[in-house]
């Protein structure tokens, strides 16, 4: 009898239920770079998203393409020398620091018609393009800045923020979420809204913000919204978030633990259907 027809079937088999290996390039900023750079947190992470997808989908290897502090222009400025090379996935998580950097959105018009680096819309068509020109079957995520509170960062006090409860430079970061929605919906990406996400909500970032109550002088915690006119002191008040006030993220800006597997598990659900 000869069996290599029958071996032939079984391998066959196998092979078509292993699922197949896929490459991943996250594109981002400090949300992203962390998940390689865990200690600069003073503990109060133990992993990004990315570690956490590919734990789960264990068929998928990810490149961190996350910098600390960069917007949408500063990818497209050094975009050809990143070293973004071909991949399965490609994911952008880029924009809050468009907002708080005071960049304008642009219009529409600015993607469609390719007018360059100077507006969210500008950049992000040339982040696009780059991508398509990398890999054009490769699946495309855009994921939306998540909403924010005060950011103070850990072990630097006097780089702190106010959060998207209110404008910068005259634009809400809603507005820009938007715009990143319409790209999506546009060119027909998968799109992870963080921004509206009810687990993210901005009630839920921080459980309280640590500060000296102006008549008293003691500290007092505050939950949100009240503490948003509560002055805060960089040279002379303590760090506002204390390890017990992390909730979706560890300092009003970037996620926690818990925060981060919000963020994976949505990008789970979207890649285990990739095939």
């Amino acid at each position: 009898m000869n069996r290599l027809p029958l071996l032939l079937v079984i391998f066959s088999l196998i092979t078509s239920c292993t699922p197949k290996k896929l490459s991943w390039v996250a594109i981002g900023d400090s949300i992203t770079y962390l998940n390689e750079h865990a200690p600069e947190t003073e503990g109060r992470i133990t992993k990004g998203y990315m570690t956490m997808v590919t734990d789960k989908l264990q068929n998928i290897s990810y490149f961190n393409k996350g910098y600390s502090g960069w917007t949408s222009a500063d990818i497209v400025d050094s975009i050809d020398v990143l070293n973004i090379g071909k991949a399965d996935i490609y994911s952008v998580f880029l924009g809050t620091n468009d907002w708080w950097q005071g960049r304008q959105i642009g219009t529409f018009s600015d993607y469609t018609n390719n007018t360059g680096n100077g507006t969210l819309y500008g950049s992000f068509r040339l982040i696009t393009n780059k991508l398509k020109s990398l890999n054009k079957h490769a699946h495309i995520i855009l994921i939306t800045p998540m909403q924010r509170v005060d950011f103070v960062q850990v072990g630097n006090l006097n780089n702190n923020a106010w959060g998207s409860y209110r404008e910068k430079s005259g634009q809400t970061l809603a507005a820009f979420a938007s715009a990143i929605r319409e790209i999506g919906k546009y060119e027909n990406f998968d799109v992870i809204d963080l921004f509206n996400d009810p687990e993210l909500k901005i009630e839920r970032l921080v459980k309280f913000k640590r500060l000296k109550d102006p008549v008293a002088g003691e500290y007092k915690n505050y939950t949100y919204p009240s503490f948003i006119d509560v002055p805060f002191n960089p040279e002379t008040d303590e760090y506002p978030y204390p390890v017990e006030a992390m909730d979706m993220t560890y300092d009003g800006l970037h996620p926690s633990d818990k925060g981060y597997e919000v963020i994976a598990k949505r990008l789970i659900d979207r890649i285990k259907e990739y095939k």
